[in-house]
Protein backbone atom coordinates (compact mmCIF):
# COMPACT_ATOMS: atom_id res chain seq x y z
CA UNK A 1 0.00 0.00 0.00
CA UNK A 2 1.33 3.55 -0.87
CA UNK A 3 2.87 5.35 1.48
CA UNK A 4 0.47 7.52 4.04
CA UNK A 5 -2.10 5.21 3.19
CA UNK A 6 -3.68 2.66 5.59
CA UNK A 7 -2.23 4.40 8.76
CA UNK A 8 -5.92 4.39 10.50
CA UNK A 9 -8.00 7.80 11.03
CA UNK A 10 -5.76 9.09 13.87
CA UNK A 11 -3.39 10.55 11.37
CA UNK A 12 -6.33 11.23 8.72
CA UNK A 13 -7.66 13.82 11.67
CA UNK A 14 -4.27 15.34 11.84
CA UNK A 15 -3.99 16.53 8.24
CA UNK A 16 -7.99 17.55 7.94
CA UNK A 17 -7.19 19.70 10.96
CA UNK A 18 -4.33 21.33 9.11
CA UNK A 19 -7.02 21.99 5.89
CA UNK A 20 -9.22 23.30 8.03
CA UNK A 21 -6.32 26.04 9.39
CA UNK A 22 -5.18 26.26 6.01
CA UNK A 23 -8.67 26.86 4.92
CA UNK A 24 -9.63 29.54 7.61
CA UNK A 25 -7.36 32.30 6.41
CA UNK A 26 -8.92 32.60 2.95
CA UNK A 27 -12.45 32.46 4.58
CA UNK A 28 -11.31 35.55 6.59
CA UNK A 29 -10.13 37.71 4.31
CA UNK A 30 -13.30 37.17 2.03
CA UNK A 31 -15.25 38.59 5.00
CA UNK A 32 -13.05 41.34 5.72
CA UNK A 33 -12.96 42.48 1.81
CA UNK A 34 -16.44 42.31 2.56
CA UNK A 35 -16.38 44.50 5.99
CA UNK A 36 -13.95 45.32 8.41
CA UNK A 37 -14.96 43.06 11.17
CA UNK A 38 -14.17 42.00 15.21
CA UNK A 39 -12.32 38.89 16.06
CA UNK A 40 -15.66 37.42 17.22
CA UNK A 41 -17.63 38.74 14.41
CA UNK A 42 -15.30 36.77 12.21
CA UNK A 43 -15.72 33.75 14.23
CA UNK A 44 -19.86 33.93 14.26
CA UNK A 45 -19.13 34.39 9.85
CA UNK A 46 -17.36 31.09 9.29
CA UNK A 47 -20.50 28.80 9.44
CA UNK A 48 -21.01 30.51 6.45
CA UNK A 49 -18.22 27.98 4.96
CA UNK A 50 -19.09 25.15 6.81
CA UNK A 51 -17.25 25.60 9.96
CA UNK A 52 -18.85 24.19 12.77
CA UNK A 53 -18.46 26.27 15.93
CA UNK A 54 -18.38 23.39 18.01
CA UNK A 55 -15.51 21.71 16.15
CA UNK A 56 -12.57 24.06 16.34
CA UNK A 57 -11.12 25.77 18.65
CA UNK A 58 -11.74 30.09 18.63
CA UNK A 59 -8.54 30.66 19.84
CA UNK A 60 -7.25 29.48 16.01
CA UNK A 61 -8.71 32.74 14.40
CA UNK A 62 -7.21 34.77 16.73
CA UNK A 63 -3.69 33.49 15.90
CA UNK A 64 -4.40 33.16 12.18
CA UNK A 65 -5.68 36.92 12.87
CA UNK A 66 -2.14 37.97 14.21
CA UNK A 67 0.07 36.00 11.50
CA UNK A 68 -1.51 37.70 9.21
CA UNK A 69 -1.39 41.25 10.53
CA UNK A 70 2.54 40.30 11.10
CA UNK A 71 2.95 39.48 7.13
CA UNK A 72 0.70 42.50 6.29
CA UNK A 73 -2.42 40.76 5.00
CA UNK A 74 -4.68 42.59 7.92
CA UNK A 75 -4.63 45.51 9.95
CA UNK A 76 -6.41 46.03 13.21
CA UNK A 77 -7.10 49.03 15.72
CA UNK A 78 -8.94 49.08 18.61
CA UNK A 79 -12.36 49.34 18.55
CA UNK A 80 -12.55 53.51 20.69
CA UNK A 81 -16.70 53.29 20.30
CA UNK A 82 -17.26 49.41 21.94
CA UNK A 83 -19.58 49.71 24.90
CA UNK A 84 -18.05 46.98 26.44
CA UNK A 85 -14.47 46.05 26.30
CA UNK A 86 -12.49 47.49 23.84
CA UNK A 87 -11.98 44.94 20.91
CA UNK A 88 -9.51 44.88 17.97
CA UNK A 89 -11.04 45.80 14.66
CA UNK A 90 -9.96 44.12 11.45
CA UNK A 91 -9.48 44.91 8.30
CA UNK A 92 -8.20 43.70 5.12
CA UNK A 93 -4.87 45.59 3.32
CA UNK A 94 -4.24 45.70 -1.02
CA UNK A 95 -2.08 42.82 0.35
CA UNK A 96 -4.47 40.81 1.86
CA UNK A 97 -6.58 41.31 -1.33
CA UNK A 98 -4.04 40.23 -3.60
CA UNK A 99 -3.44 36.74 -1.31
CA UNK A 100 -6.92 36.30 -1.54
CA UNK A 101 -7.31 36.24 -5.35
CA UNK A 102 -4.26 33.93 -5.50
CA UNK A 103 -6.07 31.61 -3.17
CA UNK A 104 -9.09 31.68 -5.11
CA UNK A 105 -7.46 31.05 -8.13
CA UNK A 106 -5.79 28.37 -6.26
CA UNK A 107 -9.03 26.84 -5.14
CA UNK A 108 -10.81 27.37 -8.78
CA UNK A 109 -7.64 24.96 -10.24
CA UNK A 110 -7.88 22.40 -7.63
CA UNK A 111 -11.47 22.37 -8.23
CA UNK A 112 -10.96 21.22 -12.11
CA UNK A 113 -8.49 18.83 -11.46
CA UNK A 114 -10.81 17.21 -8.79
CA UNK A 115 -13.84 17.20 -10.93
CA UNK A 116 -11.00 15.55 -13.75
CA UNK A 117 -10.52 12.66 -11.47
CA UNK A 118 -13.83 12.24 -10.39
CA UNK A 119 -15.09 12.53 -13.85
CA UNK A 120 -12.57 9.97 -14.56
CA UNK A 121 -13.48 7.65 -11.50
CA UNK A 122 -17.18 7.61 -12.43
CA UNK A 123 -16.38 6.47 -16.36
CA UNK A 124 -14.25 3.54 -15.03
CA UNK A 125 -17.09 2.50 -12.81
CA UNK A 126 -19.47 2.38 -15.81
CA UNK A 127 -16.98 0.57 -17.99
CA UNK A 128 -16.52 -2.36 -15.13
Amino acid sequence: MPRGFGRGMRQGRGRRQRRIINFLRPCLLLMLQRKEAHGYNLLAGLQEFGFNPDRYDPSMIYRDLRGMEETGFVTSQWDEDSLGPQRRVYKITELGICHLEEWVNDLRQARQEINNLLEAYENLAKNN
